[in-house]
């Protein structure tokens, strides 16, 4: 069997493209086997840039140890991280350490939140949208972010 026949064979019978039909399916599947369509990209739409500014670039995540709290807030078309806290951080741990708090409580999440969305006000993020897991409840620590965040000026998309 050549291999145009066996890729003809793959196309009808996984595409549920019937053979014979009158109506030109199988030039349709000759056509597909010709033009190589396992590699043609077809390329998304362009947006107007006033569009693409509120699709909800910036998403925040936050992360909860038994010791530590973080949170970052990435750039998902580039996948970057635009900014973070973290109570792991040298100055805030030694602050938090002369004045005897926990780096993992309420209060500790409180600090992260506020500290993250003044450096988001500095690189000029005025909003960002919340990604919560699974298990994760808009309750305690996550509450306490989100709340610092939201009274350091950052809308929450």
């Amino acid at each position: 069997m050549l291999w145009s026949e066996n890729r003809k064979a793959f196309a009808v019978k996984f595409l549920f493209i019937p053979d014979g039909l009158p109506w030109g399916w199988g030039e349709l599947v000759d056509c597909m086997i010709k033009c190589n369509w396992e590699k043609m990209v077809i390329p998304p739409a362009i947006r107007p840039e006033r569009v693409t500014n509120f699709l909800k670039p910036y998403v925040l995540k936050m992360h909860f140890t038994n010791k530590f709290v973080s949170a970052q807030v990435i750039h998902t078309p580039t996948a970057t991280v635009a900014s973070s806290a973290s109570s792991q951080e040298q100055a805030l741990r030694l602050s938090m350490e002369k004045a005897k708090e926990s780096t993992r409580d309420v209060a500790a999440a409180g600090k992260i939140g506020k500290i993250l969305g003044e450096r988001l006000l500095l690189k000029g993020i005025p909003a960002v949208s919340i990604f919560l897991k699974r298990e994760q409840k808009y309750h305690g620590k996550v509450k306490a972010v989100i709340d610092s965040v939201r009274e350091a000026g950052v809308k929450l998309v």
